[in-house]
C-alpha cells in the first residue's frame, strides 16, 4: 500500500530524477475552490466549459491544473508551458492514446468526486480512484469482472463486498490505463484479485494507494516489483 503525498499540503516536487519513481499524489479539491484558467490549455479550457453544473467544471479544473503543476515541478517549466501530447491508441494507431509529455516522465491522471490521484513513472503507469459503491450497484456488475473475481466477491459475507469491489475494480483500471486500451478490453479477461493483495498481470506491478474512508485507489506500473 503506497501513501502518497497530498498537493497543496507537500511542497512541490523537484526536478524528475529517473529511477526514483514512482511518485503518486493525491489532491483534496475543497467545493467553491479556485484554479486559474490561465494554467490550461485551450483544449482543457473549452472542456471546462462544457459542464453544466459548476462543481463538476471545478473538479475538472482544479485536476488539470494541479497535474500541469506536478507536470511542471517535474519538468522545470511553469504549468500553462507544459505541452501534453497523446501516445498512440494501441487498438488502432490513432492520436487518442494515453496523455504524454515529451521525454522519459510518464504520468495518469484519475479523479472522482472531490479526489484526484496523480500517478508518475519512468514506464507506462496507470492511476485510478473510485468511490465505493452500494451493495445493489456491486451485485449488477460484479458479473462483469473475472469470473475468479466474481466468485470471490460472492464468498464475502455482503457488507464487505463494497470494499472488495472497490479495490479490484481500482486495479483494474488502473492497470487498463497503464496499457492504454482502457475499457476496450473487458473487464473480465484480466485477473487483478479483490482480496487484500493485489494480483498484477505478467510485467507490471499494482499497488494499493491510500485514498480515505469510502474510497480505494490503485496504480499500475509497466515492469516488475523491485
Amino acid at each position: 500500500m503506497i501513501r502518497p503525498r497530498e498537493l497543496g499540503r507537500d511542497p512541490l516536487p523537484g526536478p524528475w530524477r529517473p529511477g526514483s519513481g514512482p511518485d503518486v499524489w493525491l489532491l483534496r479539491i475543497a467545493d467553491g475552490s479556485t484554479w486559474p484558467l490561465d494554467d490550461l490549455d485551450a483544449d482543457e479550457r473549452t472542456r471546462a466549459a462544457g459542464f453544466l453544473r459548476p462543481l463538476h467544471r471545478e473538479r475538472f479544473v482544479a485536476s488539470h491544473v494541479g497535474l500541469r503543476r506536478l507536470l511542471g515541478a517535474y519538468l522545470g517549466l511553469p504549468p500553462a508551458d507544459v505541452a501534453l501530447t497523446r501516445e498512440p491508441c494501441p487498438g488502432c494507431g490513432g492520436p487518442h492514446g494515453r496523455p504524454a509529455v515529451a521525454g522519459p516522465l510518464h504520468f495518469n491522471l484519475s479523479h472522482a468526486g472531490e479526489l484526484a490521484l496523480f500517478a508518475f513513472a519512468d514506464t507506462p503507469v496507470g492511476a485510478d480512484v473510485e468511490e465505493e459503491q452500494s451493495a445493489a450497484v456491486v451485485a449488477d456488475v460484479s458479473p462483469m469482472l473475472h469470473p475468479a473475481e466474481t466468485a470471490e466477491l460472492a464468498a464475502l459475507p455482503e457488507p464487505e463486498r463494497p470494499a472488495a469491489f472497490a479495490r479490484c475494480w481500482t486495479r483494474k483500471e488502473a492497470y487498463l490505463k497503464g496499457t492504454g486500451t482502457g475499457l476496450a478490453e473487458s473487464p473480465a479477461v484480466t485477473y487483478v484479485g479483490t482480496g487484500s493483495v493485489p494480483v498484477a498481470p505478467p510485467g507490471w506491478t499494482l499497488t494499493d494507494v491510500e485514498a480515505g474512508p469510502g474510497h480505494a485507489a490503485a496504480i499500475a506500473v509497466a515492469g516488475p516489483a523491485n
